[in-house]
């Protein structure tokens, strides 16, 4: 059996890889693989699913992902359009600290960032105030060759290890079981369906066909290797969708946006809403309205 369902092409001369994507849409699979990564989103919008949680990115957005983390960035709907002029653009950094780099990870002077990297297994999004730092680091790393692309990736390390910011990470399940590469794809074909029909009536027994599966064996096989039962993850993506609508203010009221987002009613909307961010609808909007005019004050 295949317990990994993506292999990193990893070069003889090279132990540390960096590889720019110029694509219509992300790699559209769950999969995970050995590498710690460091994605910077160049140009693109989507979901990232990492682990049981999930969160919006768009351009300018960088992650680190852990090794082994099951996850998929998934492009917005209108990148897999036929014949549609959307674009992804990302730089990826990819790394095993437990594999060739193994012996530099046992040095002393490195004891900071192997400590740093084992905390954070379970990845994190960079914070604004590291991001340019961060980014500059990732094309001075591609750009190298040899000896300078080492240092390029120590001097990465050293940005990494020294920010400040609070850290949170992006999955809180634990250690979910390994992914098959059949497994991979239909998981990543049970997200397809929920993600491009969520603003529909989906049943369960609609998605377990989808799975070629009893819909008794699906909420099993569903929970077993997402963490999630089928309601909690259609619950989470109708919410994060109507986040970013709200906050996109291209609507014509919170009532709107529930409906558009797949609930029948406005009072399981503000309910379940309130469950998965912790906020009312109203009480999100006002609060990134705020943060919006503090940021305004505070550049200005």
């Amino acid at each position: 059996m295949k317990v990994l369902q993506f292999t990193i092409p990893v070069p003889h001369d090279k132990s540390v890889i960096a590889e720019k994507v110029s694509l219509p849409y992300h790699y559209p699979y769950l999969h995970r693989h050995k590498e710690i990564q460091i994605t910077w989103i160049q140009k693109g919008e989507g979901t990232l699913i990492a682990g049981n949680n999930m969160h919006d990115y768009s351009s300018g957005d960088i992650f680190l992902l852990g090794a082994n983390l099951p996850h998929v960035f998934k492009s917005n709907p209108e990148y897999f359009v036929n014949g549609g002029d959307k674009q992804i653009e990302a730089i990826s950094i990819f790394f095993n600290p437990e594999g060739t780099l193994a012996p530099l990870f046992d040095l002393p002077e490195l004891k900071s960032s192997k400590m740093f990297l084992q905390q954070h297994q379970q990845g994190f999004k960079i914070p604004h105030s590291a991001s340019d730092k961060v980014s500059q680091t990732m094309i001075a790393l591609r750009n190298a060759g040899g000896t300078d692309q080492l240092v390029q990736f120590f001097n990465l390390l050293k940005v990494l290890v020294n920010m400040k910011a609070k850290l949170d990470p992006l999955s809180t399940y634990g250690n979910l079981p390994g992914i098959t590469e059949n497994e991979g794809i239909r998981i990543g074909n049970i997200y397809n369906f929920i993600m491009q029909h969520y603003s529909e009536q989906i049943t369960l027994e609609d998605v377990a066909k989808v799975a070629f599966m009893t819909p008794e064996s699906f909420c099993r096989y569903f929970k077993k290797h997402t963490g999630h039962t089928f309601i909690s993850f259609l619950n989470e993506i109708r919410v994060n969708e109507a986040c970013k609508k709200l906050i996109a203010h291209k609507f014509e009221s919170i009532n709107t946006v529930a409906y558009k987002c797949g609930f029948k009613s406005i009072t399981n909307f503000n309910r379940v809403f309130k469950f998965v961010i912790g906020n009312s609808p109203r009480g999100y909007l006002d609060s990134y309205n705020n943060n919006l005019v503090s940021l305004s004050r505070a550049a200005s």
